[in-house]
């Protein structure tokens, strides 16, 4: 069985350390979307914390959408949102003005298709981190892939172990892992693929 995955928005580290693992990875955007996972909401960590961000869908009157065909509304300023909690997070992190100019963009453009956005910011992120990686858009076919929501559960409870690096504000509410990886990023600046390939999920 062949895995796939969804792309996540702003993935966390467990995400990120799977997919620089694989020889090739497979996005599948024919399958039903579902609500409350990674597709469309991430942690990051603020001066009192977990901080989620979640991308608000446009509401359908289908009962089941693909990922493909669900639409990221614009009926509040998420842009404008997301982006000033991000600056508000990680303004004082060693390397995140070396990688603004390349995330504001995605915040200033209207809103569009949610799996087309994820797609295109985590082909970025990776970019950043000069670990490309080899991909393809597939059809979802049970009798041949397996799908790893596992990556994708927002509920999820388990807490696996993770290398320790410093974070802003570690002091105040200790090592918090799994966060999205602009968390690493902004962190550890050129140093995230290689925290990344060593991690062992």
């Amino acid at each position: 069985m062949i895995p796939t995955l969804c792309p996540a928005y702003l993935p966390n580290v467990r995400y990120f350390a799977w997919m620089l693992a694989q020889d090739k990875v497979f996005f599948v955007n024919n399958t039903h979307f579902q609500k409350q996972t990674y597709r469309n909401r991430t942690e990051i960590c603020g001066s009192n914390g977990i901080l989620k961000l979640t991308l608000p869908t446009v509401h359908s009157k289908e009962a089941h959408q693909k990922e493909n065909e669900v639409r990221i509304s614009d009926t509040i300023p998420w842009q404008k949102q997301h982006w000033r909690s991000i600056c508000t997070a990680y303004r004082s992190s060693p390397y995140f003005e070396f990688y603004e100019q390349d995330l504001e963009p995605f915040y200033n453009n209207p809103s569009q298709l949610l799996f087309d956005f994820n797609l295109k910011i985590l082909l970025q992120l990776l970019d950043l981190i000069e670990c490309p990686i080899s991909f393809e858009i597939i059809a979802f076919d049970k009798k041949e892939h397996e799908r790893l929501d596992f990556l994708l559960d927002a509920k999820s409870k388990t807490i696996l172990p993770q290398a320790h690096y410093t974070q802003v504000f570690e002091q105040k509410n200790g090592f918090i892992p799994n966060l999205s990886i602009l968390d690493v990023l902004f962190n550890l600046g050129p140093n995230t693929s290689d925290y990344l390939l060593s991690a062992n999920y």
